[in-house]
């Protein structure tokens, strides 16, 4: 059992994980996560049997992610966390043991006093510890390895929480309108398209995002495995699809509006009047008797665009098709059908304010461990009426940056042992 435990909260078993942990990290990063099975079907043709038995389409939430997660927090836990208390108990008796320590070097009266005036002027902390001094500084240095640790640690708690307890959202949001979230979040769409320039598919949308707090991001440009984060607010371009545009114009007042449709609906006129919008179909073949064949179905934009609806006249139903362009007037108002609007279907995942708040105070608190585990070696050294010695943990180079007093005031026939 000792030897599991050992070997649980040893640096070795902590590279390996982290070694497994990155490979899986290049391995979501290169494969696209949480698609369609039919889009690795057709992506991965050859071996997409082998990503989803491996679930590398979605590794972030596979078992073995989330075990090796668990197993690095429990390393850092057992490795580091669990022994503070001993780091503390080490940092209080340092003075003792610095105390008990023999002499190492051997000093004239005069090298005592300059060794002593040296150590005041390095800002050193002394205390009398019967017939000798202790000089220590930057004692914080023995907490640099416990609070590096802390802050990994914390970044994994903070990082896991934020990987897999967001809300996530699926909107779809018509160019030139917004959505709005339950915590006010609002996101906003200027456009969108589905083709470039040179008519590749592309699935671009320029947003925009305005925090709660009203905090606002410039317009960015969204696309397909190229996510836009804004505070606690992550966007995916996940979907798409083409609405239908209708303007209604009052013939009498001049007014009109115009009605984005994606779905069955009634245009009223009164009770008994309306134009009953169906579907909007992608393409058509018209045969030469007059016939129209509708195409259901297509990729990328709709080529040549067709609208199928009824009208309500006097509760009587009547099919008809209409094509951009077209209107048809009834009771008043004319009903203009235009080029159909392409539009995006967002995932929108929102982490916590106070998770992001918190991995940036994890980061810095690494920092600062990092800082404190290179930057402020622990100094003490023992200083009597015969000479000193060095104690610390690392008492190699205090040694040497007291050399040259030593061959000053080194007392005659006495070498450093």
């Amino acid at each position: 059992m000792k030897r599991i435990l050992a070997y649980l909260r040893s640096m070795r078993f902590g590279i390996l994980l982290l070694v497994l942990i990155a490979a899986c990290s290049v391995v979501g990063t290169v494969i696209p996560q949480e698609r369609e099975v039919a889009w690795y079907a057709q992506t991965y043709s050859s071996f997409h049997g082998a990503i989803l038995l491996l679930r590398f389409d979605r590794i972030f939430t596979s078992w073995y992610f989330i075990l090796l997660l668990g197993l690095l927090g429990l390393n850092l836990t057992l490795c580091s966390i669990l022994r503070v208390a001993s780091v503390v108990r080490a940092a209080k008796s340092e003075s003792e043991r610095t105390a008990h320590l023999r002499d190492t070097v051997l000093l004239t009266p005069e090298g005592v006093a300059a060794l002593r005036d040296k150590l005041l002027g390095m800002r050193c902390r002394v205390e009398k510890l019967g017939e000798c001094e202790v000089f220590t500084k930057r004692s914080l240095g023995r907490y640099g390895t416990f609070l590096t640790h802390l802050a990994i640690l914390l970044t994994l708690v903070f990082g896991a929480l934020a990987l897999y307890t967001p809300t996530v959202t699926d909107q779809r949001c018509m160019p030139g309108e917004s959505i709005r979230m339950s915590d006010g979040t609002e996101i906003w769409v200027q456009d969108f398209r589905i083709t470039d320039e040179t008519g590749r598919l592309d699935y671009t949308s320029h947003i925009r995002i305005t925090l709660p707090n009203g905090r606002r991001s410039e317009i960015a440009e969204l696309k397909v495995n190229h996510p836009f984060r804004f505070g606690g607010c992550k966007l995916f371009q996940q979907s798409f699809g083409t609405a239908g545009s209708v303007t209604v114009t009052n013939l009498e007042t001049g007014g009109s509006d115009v009605f984005l449709l994606d779905e069955m609906s009634y245009l009223t006129i009164d009770s008994r009047n309306a134009i009953v919008f169906e579907q909007l179909y992608p393409d058509f073949l018209r045969a030469p008797d007059g016939e129209v064949t509708l195409i259901t179905r297509t990729e990328g934009a709709y080529p040549n665009p067709i609208y199928a609806f009824e009208i309500l006249a006097d509760g009587e139903y009547t099919p008809s098709l209409a094509v951009p362009g077209d209107s048809l007037e009834i009771l008043g108002l004319r009903f203009t059908f235009n080029t159909p609007v392409d539009y995006p279907g967002l995932r929108i995942k929102q982490v916590p304010t106070l998770l992001n708040s918190l991995l940036i105070a994890a980061f810095c608190l690494m920092i600062l461990g990092l800082f404190i585990t290179f930057f402020c070696e622990p100094v003490a050294v023992k200083l009597d009426a015969e000479g000193y010695a060095v104690g610390g943990p690392k008492p190699e180079r205090m040694r040497v940056e007291l050399a040259a007093l030593d061959e000053k005031y080194l007392r005659e026939g006495e070498k450093e042992t």
